[in-house]
């Protein structure tokens, strides 16, 4: 075959392969919707928290909030009220978990792991859209100050840095979720 029937070949697969892409309704991750087109108002209301970890559910409901706001094409409010679809969460577990550990025997590395019920439901239908009974979330991260980190409430009050990072990880991973359906 000579080079220029293979290079028209090339270009006419390549075209056939956009052709199908597009008619089957893929997007760029992050900017597709399969929520039905009535849903421009959600309600997010506080995330429930079963753990003794202090207001690690305002964090978390405020970033998916700023999330959902920064896709830019939601209206959102702190509640279920005159809402199209509302998500409700709630922190059912957090622990902190040494992995590494230096030459003396020192925790280097920690493993943060928080698990959430998430539910997203179309009000108007009254259905769920998504949910997720056990939605685990894990992050490792190095510790500064090892004193006391195997208590969660420690951990944050040593690096609440880390803390602001999951919580914004999280954040893009349940508001992808929701909007992509996944």
């Amino acid at each position: 075959m000579n080079i220029k029937r293979r290079q028209v070949l090339y270009v006419l697969g390549g075209m056939g392969m956009a052709a199908l892409e597009s008619a089957c309704g893929y997007s760029l991750a992050g900017r597709g919707s399969f929520l039905p087109s009535y849903v421009q108002t959600i309600g997010i209301p506080v995330f429930g928290n079963l753990t003794t970890v202090f207001n690690v559910e305002q964090l978390l409901t405020q970033r998916v909030r700023q999330e959902f706001i920064g896709r830019g094409k939601y209206q959102v409010k702190p509640d279920a009220t005159n809402a199209d679809a509302v998500l409700n969460g709630e922190v059912t577990s957090i622990s902190v978990t040494p992995t590494a550990f230096t030459a003396d025997q020192q925790a280097a590395r920690y493993v943060f792991i928080v698990t959430m019920k998430i539910e997203f439901t179309d009000v108007r239908a009254n259905r769920n859209i998504w949910e997720n009974p056990a939605l685990v979330f894990r992050e490792e991260y190095e510790l500064t100050n090892a004193s006391g980190a195997l208590d969660p409430n420690a951990f944050f009050g040593q690096e609440s840095n880390a803390l602001e990072r999951i919580a914004d990880d999280f954040a893009k991973s349940v508001v992808s979720a929701i909007l992509e359906g996944f």
